[in-house]
């Protein structure tokens, strides 16, 4: 798998980037981070920041987090291009 995910169980900007993921049949690993914003150095190596949602996708070498910003590179990367159905979502 090139998507590693990693999310904070209950935050519902990962469960809306979980639900991307899951509709746009994307294969990904689950990191469950910690609570406290100090001790997600993991993160914090890999994105620059400690907020999650973060992935990094290894085949197209990116790294990023904030839900909208994944959501976005998610349906540019792995959504049907063909599809004409308008996007609108809040965050």
């Amino acid at each position: 798998m090139s998507v590693t995910y990693y999310r904070l169980e209950g935050c519902p900007y990962c469960e809306f980037v979980t639900d991307k993921l899951d509709e746009l049949d994307v294969e990904y690993d689950s990191v469950w981070v910690e609570g406290l914003h100090s001790k997600r150095n993991e993160v914090k190596a890999i994105t620059g920041q400690r907020q999650v949602p973060a992935i990094v996708d290894e085949e197209y070498g990116v790294s990023m987090s904030q839900s909208a910003r994944i959501f976005e590179y998610l349906e540019t990367t792995y959504g049907d291009a063909d599809s004409s159905s308008e996007v609108d979502v809040e965050f």
